[in-house]
């Protein structure tokens, strides 16, 4: 025992730990900027003409997943392959957002599983981003997605609500007017390492592409 602790009453002890532990660290964070010098500084922001651009660009970058499709499907898992099937149907919205439905069925058309994705262009970042819905499992299955040439690639959560949340790491490809493919890596700890080919999709056109008027379109005054 030192003088120190003498002088800090007992109940207040744990906090003045906690607060020389964070202070040590403030400390090291800041010798290790400077020995490293100063930060890189940050990119210029886009100006409104170059988001406008950048919006043009890419306005069409999923319009080939607009309409309605059956797929089949294999996935890795323990005990071995996976087959399963499945209808996927999206639509554009008035603004350019794009919603879809992915559903997963048995052979004999019950839903097994469901999900829907809202798919939205960010100028500002030059990236398409994804938002799941699962019912119960509230909007944090978030997304980043980029084209690159004639294929698709995509990042993905899934499960983060439950608390145990793995990652996909999409890529579409082979994309025609009446069919796409789609192959998927996972990840089950946070990006450190994949399992690749985990989920394999063949996907063919069943329905033309769709799009939905504004829910709320303006209206001339009465």
């Amino acid at each position: 025992m030192n003088e120190t602790s003498l002088a800090i009453p007992r109940a207040a002890r744990p906090l003045a730990a906690a607060l020389a532990v964070a202070a040590l660290a403030i400390v090291s964070t800041a010798s290790a900027q400077t020995a490293a010098g100063a930060a890189a500084p940050a990119p210029p922001k886009k100006t409104q003409e170059q988001r406008k651009a950048l919006q043009e660009a890419h306005k069409g970058d999923f319009d080939y997943l607009l309409g309605d499709w059956e797929y089949t499907a294999v996935r890795r898992m323990p005990d071995g392959p996976q087959k399963f099937r499945g209808y996927w149907s999206a639509l554009k919205l008035a603004d350019g957002q794009v919603l879809d439905e992915y559903r997963v069925v048995s052979d004999e058309g019950e839903t097994w599983y469901v999900t829907t994705t809202l798919r939205n262009y960010n100028p500002f970042e030059d990236r398409w981003e994804l938002i799941g819905a699962n019912e119960g499992s509230g909007l944090l299955d978030f997304g980043t997605a980029r084209r690159e040439g004639g294929e698709v690639r995509i990042e993905q959560s899934f499960g983060v609500a439950s608390g145990e949340p793995s990652m996909l790491r999409i890529r579409y490809y082979d994309i025609q007017n009446d069919r796409f493919s789609w192959t998927a890596d996972r990840s089950a700890d946070g990006g450190k390492t994949w399992l690749p080919g985990f989920m394999q999709l063949e996907a063919r056109r069943i329905g033309p592409p769709r799009s939905l008027p504004a829910l709320a379109p303006a209206r001339n005054k009465k």
